[in-house]
């Protein structure tokens, strides 16, 4: 019996209408959620993992081979510091793709 003294449980009943409304606040608050930027979609945040491994990868190449040919150029060790650059960058760049893909459990 409910508390209230009106002599009707609605806690054991199933009201369509409830139900109803619990699902289309559960849908607005995932809207929310992901309008403002707290929960993002799986598929946008794939998206967005690939394009930071790619900016990694590619930034730290173009980085350190631009850094190897500067120094080449300015102390005539022709071949050597482009070479022991690129190395360098290859893995700065395997490194902050293993920091970027793997996530710690929150």
């Amino acid at each position: 019996m409910a508390d209230n003294g009106s002599g009707q449980d609605f806690h054991d009943a199933e009201d369509p209408r409830l139900a109803s409304l619990d699902q289309r606040l559960e849908r607005a608050r995932r809207d929310e959620a992901k309008r403002t930027g707290v929960v993002r979609d799986d598929g946008e945040a794939g998206y967005q993992l690939g394009n930071r491994v790619l900016a990694a990868l590619i930034g730290s190449l173009v980085g350190s081979a631009l850094i190897g040919w500067l120094i080449d150029r300015w102390f005539g060790t022709t071949p050597w510091a482009l070479i022991v650059a690129l190395f360098l960058g290859i893995a700065v760049a395997f490194r902050q793709i293993i920091r970027l893909t793997t996530k710690r459990p929150e």
